[in-house]
């Protein structure tokens, strides 16, 4: 058995077709259905019931899928702990970030870094919506500045920033001169979300429920910080951020206002526990310096 069946198989299920499947993989889809055959007479058992519209997983397949994803993942984590050290031997650092990070603090803490390692390149990666804490598990990234709450399994994480939280506006907002609102201002205006991040991530941004024991009014989704500007911009809802997301994305039709009753975000630095890359360390001890 190998990894590359695995592959095969967990496409398989995904695509529930053939046909997509071997698309998806670029390869033929006879040859998809031969390896197929030889991975079920390999172990013994049919996996999938083949019927006009494709292919369903029969019981037997369904356990060895679960199997399959679990070693396939466990796989790519071997690898992704190779190339932190082969990053780390090339001289280069991955950060992680979302949206404006932990503000001010990431873009010094990456000067400074770079500047006491000479030798060393910083390579900034930002993500989207509650993906920091997975790009580093997944080992897209050495170390990365997580918004939270955050699933933070198998990471060493310390809290290193704090800021208020603020609401954006289009302008000419009824709310938009206000010096600070509280959120109950705010439960009739529909509210940007999305549906990237985990349940547990978009309520706490979301405040829900309210201090009342409402619920938000749920507005459009998106995907990024830009898609979610766009709309506050054009009235169709508004939108929860850190205070520092209004001085690194500055536009004329937005205006943020603080929100007076809520729990500031907190930000963590992490990265893999038991790493034991000198760059990483390094740049810890960067933060802490900064941030202390």
């Amino acid at each position: 058995m190998e990894l590359r069946q695995l592959r095969y198989l967990i496409a398989i299920a995904d695509e529930g077709n053939l046909g997509r499947a071997a698309a998806r993989l670029f390869v033929s889809q006879p040859a998809l259905s031969y390896a197929l055959r030889r991975l079920e007479t390999e172990l013994g058992v049919r996996l999938f019931d083949r019927h006009s519209g494709g292919v369903t997983a029969t019981a037997a397949g369904l356990d060895v899928l679960a199997e399959a994803r679990r070693t396939v993942t466990q796989a790519e984590r071997i690898n992704a702990a190779a190339e932190r050290h082969r990053r780390a031997a090339s001289g280069v650092l991955r950060v992680g970030f979302e949206a404006s990070g932990a503000g001010e603090l990431t873009t010094r803490a990456r000067a400074e870094f770079a500047r006491r390692h000479l030798g060393v390149r910083v390579e900034p990666k930002r993500f989207d919506w509650g993906q920091e804490a997975d790009a580093l598990r997944d080992g897209r990234v050495d170390v990365a500045f997580v918004w939270l709450p955050a699933d933070l399994t198998g990471l060493h994480h310390e809290t290193v920033h704090t800021e208020p939280r603020i609401v954006g506006l289009p302008t000419g907002h009824r709310l938009a001169g206000r010096a600070g609102i509280s959120v109950l201002e705010v439960n009739d205006e529909p509210l940007m979300w999305t549906e990237r991040a985990p349940r547990a991530w978009v309520d706490w941004w979301a405040v829900n429920p309210r201090p009342d024991g409402s619920t938000p009014r749920w507005g459009p989704t998106n995907d990024n910080v830009e898609e979610m500007l766009e709309q506050v911009a054009e009235g169709a809802a508004v939108c929860f951020a850190p205070a520092s997301l209004a001085r690194y994305y500055t536009r004329p039709d937005l205006t943020w206002v603080p929100l007076t009753d809520v729990e500031p975000l907190r930000v963590a630095l992490a990265w893999p526990a038991g790493e034991d890359n000198p760059l990483v360390h390094g740049f810890a001890a960067v933060v802490r310096e900064l941030a202390g």
